[in-house]
């Protein structure tokens, strides 16, 4: 588990600092706020595009050898972005970085139902949410610190070191999952038609936020849906599909999911635009910024595990719908800060939010892992991230096209569609109930 959890937080680190030092990368390299972007961006489009079809590769070849190929092209990925000079230098390298992330987290939930028996699987979600909220903690921080005595390039150079134990600790300590391959061989044209229908899904929706044109959106679209269907054609009958349609039949797999979408995409409205908020309306400094933002994880860290516990016993349905409700009041309250907040103002609403997250986030990993057969645990481990990351990818362009319509104003406008998509997230994690019965 320690494996596990070390890989998760690499790549939960490396989020959260490109996250919070973004200002200053894109003043860096004289990018504008919409297309700084387009670094977090490419990371989660990378990893939407790729979840699916590595998830698939670890059912077939194993979940461990996944993993630490993951990781050792994330540590590579890592000293590229480092020594990137330019932003399409760094667009490239966080695109190769959010691959090496997908190899990562598509196997973890997968990893973690061999190394824990059934009836631990929740308490066993609740202990990685908990550390992945920790380095969402540690993030900001780390950026700050960083950025007070250095340049922004050792924001990813910290990854290797990190990145290269990580690989020997999997190959030491992982188990071998080869005994439950599945009896099919890998189906690459349904890999590139998934990496396809994500991609061009995602490209579609930064390219929308940017107004790079009605036409070029929607044949971006277009082209995303031709290759859902070609997909759903071509893997029609066939008994461990790629993209897991059969999976979403389970209803409460797909409210599940559906839920994470939403909840995702709040998440990513308000850790993409609080940064432009604290630094460039509020005049913080990059160290304060980082101070600022740490109420959230650090919440989640606290409430994560507890609500891991309580779902084996309590309903998820409940426990999610309460935690957005929350997310829902607290992004609501941030949109109410004025100019001149203090951070006692602005820690009590970021610890309201952290505090609903954490009570979503572990019983709806539970639902996900637990509610599949122990043979497509694959295909629910990638469903898990690419959920979250098409989410937080929506969240991401959303906040793009909200700067590009409203300016400086855009940081308030993006959390109330946050706010928004709480509420939504609510509903759809209260519909869950009856299904649970």
């Amino acid at each position: 588990m320690a494996t596990l959890i070390l890989g998760s937080a690499i790549a939960t680190l490396d989020t959260t600092i490109a996250t919070t030092a973004l200002p200053t990368i894109a003043a860096d390299l004289h990018a504008s706020p919409e297309m700084s972007i387009w670094i977090i961006n490419a990371y989660q489009l990378a990893m939407v595009a790729t979840l699916l079809p590595l998830a698939a590769c670890g059912d077939i070849v194993g979940h461990r050898r996944v993993y630490t190929g993951g990781l050792a092209l994330f540590t590579l990925a890592s000293l590229a972005c480092g020594l990137a000079s330019s932003l399409p230098m760094l667009i490239a390298a966080r695109t190769l970085q959010g691959i090496g992330a997908a190899g990562i987290l598509s196997v973890t939930s997968a990893l973690i139902r061999f190394i824990y028996p059934h009836s631990q699987i929740g308490r066993a979600q609740g202990l990685n949410a908990l550390i992945v909220a920790v380095f969402f903690a540690i993030g900001p921080l780390v950026a700050s610190g960083v950025l007070a005595v250095t340049t922004w390039p050792w924001l990813f150079l910290i990854n290797i070191p990190l990145g290269a134990f990580a690989v020997v600790l999997a190959f030491r300590a992982l188990p071998s999952t080869t005994g439950e391959r599945a009896s099919h061989s890998f189906d690459g044209t349904s890999g590139i038609l998934v990496a396809g229908m994500f991609g061009l899904l995602i490209l579609g929706l930064g390219d929308a936020a940017h107004q790079a044109g009605l036409v070029r959106v929607l044949c971006e679209w277009g082209a995303s849906l031709v290759c859902f269907g070609a997909l759903l054609y071509r893997q029609r009958g066939h008994p461990a599909p790629l993209l897991p349609v059969d999976l979403c039949r389970r209803p409460l797999f797909a409210l599940s999911v559906l839920t994470s979408i939403f909840a995702y995409a709040a998440q990513g409205l308000a850790f993409v635009s609080l940064p432009f908020l604290f630094e460039t309306v509020m005049g913080r400094s990059q160290t304060e910024t980082g101070l600022l933002l740490t109420p959230w994880p650090v919440m989640v860290a606290v409430v994560a595990p507890i609500a891991g516990r309580l779902s084996e016993r309590r309903s998820v349905a409940v426990l999610g719908g309460v935690g957005l409700l929350l997310l829902c009041l607290g992004m609501a309250l941030l949109a109410f800060l004025p100019d001149q907040a203090t951070f006692p103002d602005i820690a009590w609403r970021l610890a309201i939010c952290g505090a609903g997250f954490g009570l979503f986030q572990s019983p709806n990993l539970k639902a996900l892992t637990a509610s599949v057969p122990r043979e497509r645990a694959g295909a629910a481990s990638g469903i898990i991230p690419t959920a979250r990351l098409l989410g937080q990818a929506l969240g991401t362009a959303l906040v793009a096209a909200c700067f590009t319509v409203a300016g400086e104003a855009g940081s308030m406008t993006a959390l109330w569609l946050g706010s928004a998509f709480s509420a939504l997230a609510c509903a759809t994690s209260l519909m869950r109930y009856r299904k649970e019965q």
